[in-house]
């Protein structure tokens, strides 16, 4: 259970901090919610309590896994199939999973790939969402401006 003020990562989304736990009446039925506000895009999300671990909401990773995740960004491109299909459900996969290091695997795999043979727009998307969903994780786990968390991962990732 987690508690208001806790840094959290809700995968697909990004991270976010609990402003409030509150309880709503949803089709005649009560439940609570965690109200997640997320730095990036000022939204708020809604999530149940109840299955949070099922949708794999976790804590935001700590400095040691914050460089972890910066060794994955200067790191080598990682072997993807060559069949588009296949390296996208692979890459949705990773980012689902919202773990910050496959996260940022796909992130730096589709940064080198583009360089490379660039992307198709699908894959420019999740790139874009993958990048997204780091930044506001790094924003929150070292305290730093979006803008910040942009650059560094930028400049790792090239």
């Amino acid at each position: 259970m987690f508690k208001v003020g806790d840094k959290v990562v809700y995968p697909m989304h990004g991270a976010g901090v609990i402003e409030a736990i509150e309880e709503r009446e949803f089709l005649g039925e009560k439940r609570q919610y965690y109200v997640m506000r997320m730095p990036i895009g000022d939204m708020k999300v809604m999530i149940p309590t109840e299955n949070s671990g099922d949708i794999g909401l976790r804590q935001v990773i700590s400095m040691e896994e914050v460089q972890r995740v910066l060794a994955v960004l200067r790191g080598k491109k990682t072997k993807m199939s060559g069949n588009w299909n296949r390296r996208y459900r692979a890459n949705m996969e990773k980012i689902k999973s919202g773990n910050a290091l496959e996260v940022a695997e796909v992130v730096r795999n589709l940064i080198l790939r583009d360089k490379e043979k660039g992307l198709s727009s699908g894959e420019k998307k999740m790139l874009d969402s993958a990048r997204q969903i780091l930044i506001s994780e790094l924003v929150l786990a070292q305290d730093m401006a979006e803008e910040e968390a942009e650059h560094l991962l930028d400049a790792l990732a090239n």
